[in-house]
């Protein structure tokens, strides 16, 4: 299966290896956004690598994308909106384990409050 290389100039940094990436080819512009149908959104296949271009001397972003649909006819083009899903078995929302630590610090000069903290705790084993 071919790769293919997107480059960005901004990116989201919650991308990792695994997400699959979508896109979608640009739609009619209503209330000032441009919008598309479903349809228009296409699985072009999970990512491979990302590489910070800043690391090398460069600008930006570059992912390398697992094309999984090789003969596709329309990939992306310029302009086109570019959108990722995180694997569902491996970023759930949930800490596993038995035990929790946490460490709040407070490194500001100025008077603060902390609003609220909150657990959730769920029974796994006997």
């Amino acid at each position: 299966m071919p790769n293919i290389s997107l480059n960005f100039d901004n990116m989201n940094i919650s991308a990792q290896v695994g997400d699959i990436v979508y896109y979608s080819h640009s739609g009619a512009l209503l209330g000032g956004f441009d919008n598309t149908a479903l349809p228009n959104t296409v699985m072009l296949g999970p990512i491979l690598s990302i590489v910070d271009n800043s690391l090398v001397g460069g600008v930006g972003w570059t992912i390398v994308v697992d094309h999984i649909n090789g003969g596709i006819n329309n990939p992306p083009a310029l302009g086109d909106y570019i959108s990722f899903a995180k694997n569902k078995r491996v970023n759930t929302s949930s800490l596993l384990g038995y035990y929790a630590s946490v460490n709040f610090v407070n490194n500001s000069t100025n008077k603060v409050e902390l609003f609220s903290v909150g657990s959730e705790i769920s029974e796994s084993s006997k």
